[in-house]
């Protein structure tokens, strides 16, 4: 349930389990499917990098964090995951959570270089930070390119349409920053689709709602579960295999049951 978009509460009302149950659950699988994706996901073949930031919050969204004065809230306030998709395989090669800070750009690009066997073509937005990130996590020997889109106004007759309606994108520029990348392969339209399965997998993910997360370890716990359900557990629908099973990590599906026992 949890890997498939419910809160917490709802997985408690419908299983009949106590949400503490639950919560003890997600705690535990999530520590242990952090260590699995540490000790699995690396030495990989890879040849085409995609990478983005998807925002969400903790406890409180930033404007109102300054207000909370709780010495039990480790962290409140906006939050930004960085994720790493191979664009052949769709597996999830890395991700970090924390500010979108240039530290923060750099943890997540040597993360991701160790992961690495292959000189790669990387692609991101245009985060400013990652121009220093990249060559100082993969020094030259990477073919790294930019894709900074320009977007025009919200649409619509109102203020609330505008509000709710996201401006359209009206161009981008495709910007090389090191090595030769392929023009071609210079995209971030798996990583931004993978933006939108965190979202509809995770119930702390969903906008406009009160499902948020209320801490940030338990957040964290959260997208590690994600991550290992999406590259080892779902089948992706245009492989007909999981990405670790493309990425030639495993020959097999794991099952929930598989996911849970890691954590014993």
């Amino acid at each position: 349930m949890l890997v498939e978009g419910m809160s917490l509460r709802a997985a408690s009302r419908i299983s009949g389990c106590s949400i503490n149950t639950v919560t003890k659950l997600l705690v535990d699988t999530g520590k242990a499917c952090q260590n699995f994706h540490d000790e699995t996901v690396h030495s990989l073949k890879s040849t085409r990098i995609e990478a983005d930031e998807i925002w969400s919050f903790v406890y409180a969204k930033q404007k109102n964090a300054d207000d909370i004065v709780n010495s039990s809230i480790d962290k409140a306030g906006d939050v930004w995951t960085f994720t790493g998709i191979d664009a052949n395989s769709k597996l999830i090669v890395s991700w970090f959570v924390g500010d979108r800070t240039a530290e923060n750009a750099y943890t997540f690009m040597c993360d991701m270089k160790s992961r690495l066997n292959n000189q790669v073509q990387l692609t991101t937005d245009g985060f400013k930070p990652y121009l220093n990130a990249v060559p100082d996590a993969f020094g030259s020997k990477i073919d790294y390119a930019m894709l900074i889109k320009i977007y025009g106004e919200p649409q619509g007759a109102n203020q609330t349409e505008k509000k709710y309606s996201p401006g359209d994108c009206t161009g981008f520029e495709k910007k090389r920053i090191i090595g030769k990348p392929v023009a071609e392969n210079v995209s971030t339209s798996y990583v931004e689709r993978q933006n939108l399965t965190m979202r509809m997998h995770m119930r702390r993910f969903t906008r406009l709602t009160n499902a948020f997360s209320k801490k940030m370890e338990n957040h964290c716990y959260a997208i590690a579960l994600h991550f290992v359900y999406y590259n080892f557990a779902k089948i992706h629908k245009t492989l007909r295999v999981t990405p670790a099973m493309e990425a030639g990590l495993t020959k097999d599906v794991m099952t929930i049951e598989n996911i849970v026992r890691l954590a014993d």
